[in-house]
């Protein structure tokens, strides 16, 4: 069987099992089947979590208006005490006003949503990564659950303009909406694989050969559009973390070169190489003070008293044992 995973730009849709033999005006067919029904089960499951939360949905007359429009207007809504949901209804108003604000209870509302859950991920585009088919007969068990919580939670039905409804009758109308844009006619769509459009009167060995262990990426679209792009060559994960990665060179490159050239050491103590021998002389400790003096205190008196005065203040609690005082005639200053 050739495997194709189906994609609608760069979103992954389902996978699909057909044969080489199939021809392709069929396969696209039963493409669209799959993906139109699947489009439908994700409205559903939509609008039910609406219906969960605020109950049906009001008479077109009614939406959007106030308790006092609708009183002054006299408007009245025929499905209030019919579409009751099984066990009684909570208030939880609908902020749009699109809702009757009686929701169904705790107990019928987690009914609802864990269906809806199960709805998902049962045509999730997450199946595609665990490498599992969607047919016709998945979606359809899965808008079969969703049909069977409704009837369990309104068994005396809801309003026919209620979305919800009026999916589960098939008589839903889309005109005007996002959701029209997306759905393709049987008769309106086209596949593409390799940057080329699969011709309705080929047969799919006519483009991937004979080999039936094949598993090829193609884009669905509508007939008469601009083709779709390429594959990229990275996902989203990946320049991510690309991303990531050049940062962090970046970041490292910045320390080094900010960083000290590794000199420093040459001045602690313990990089003295006559450290050992001051130990043994006893003058590890000593504070040696070079004074630069002028002509007129060259008089060793006054110098000796000027050294004298320097070490008591610099040194008042005696730390250091000795002290050594050179005097270097070559450096005094004219």
């Amino acid at each position: 069987m050739v495997r194709l995973h189906l994609k609608k730009g760069n979103d992954s849709l389902f996978l699909h099992d057909t044969t080489v033999k199939q021809n392709v005006a069929e396969l696209v067919s039963d493409i669209l089947a799959v993906y139109d029904l699947r489009l439908k089960v994700i409205r559903l499951c939509d609008e039910m979590q609406s219906l969960a939360k605020h109950g049906h949905f009001m008479p077109p007359n009614m939406q959007g208006l106030t308790e006092d429009q609708i009183e002054e207007l006299k408007l009245h809504d025929e499905y209030e005490k019919i579409s009751i949901p099984q066990g009684g209804s909570v208030e939880c108003p609908d902020p749009i006003g699109r809702r009757s604000g009686k929701a169904p209870n705790e107990a019928m509302a987690e009914v609802i949503m864990k269906t809806i859950t199960d709805a998902k991920e049962g045509v999730s585009n997450k199946l595609t990564a665990v490498n599992k088919t969607l047919t016709v007969k998945d979606v359809q068990d899965c808008l079969d659950k969703l049909r069977g919580a409704i009837m369990i939670v309104y068994p005396m039905k809801l309003p026919g303009y209620d979305p919800v409804q009026a999916e589960i009758d098939n008589c839903e109308d889309l005109s005007g909406t996002q959701a029209s844009l997306e759905v393709i006619e049987k008769d309106k769509g086209s596949l593409w694989w390799a940057g080329k459009e699969l011709m309705p009167e080929k047969t799919l060995e006519d483009y991937v050969g004979k080999n039936e262990k094949t598993k090829i990426v193609v884009k669905l679209a509508k007939k008469g559009s601009q083709a779709p792009g390429r594959e990229q060559q990275m996902t989203e994960d990946q320049k991510k973390q690309m991303m990531a990665w050049q940062y962090k060179k970046q970041e490292e490159l910045k320390k080094l070169h900010t960083a000290d050239d590794g000199d420093d050491y040459y001045n602690s103590p313990w990089a003295n190489p006559n450290s050992l021998k001051n130990q043994f002389q006893g003058i590890g400790n000593v504070k040696w003070v070079q004074i630069e003096l002028c002509r007129h205190l060259v008089n060793p008196q006054i110098l000796f008293e000027l050294c004298r005065t320097l070490i008591k203040y610099s040194d008042p609690q005696h730390l250091y044992p000795a002290v050594s005082i050179s005097l270097i005639y070559d450096t005094f200053y004219v």
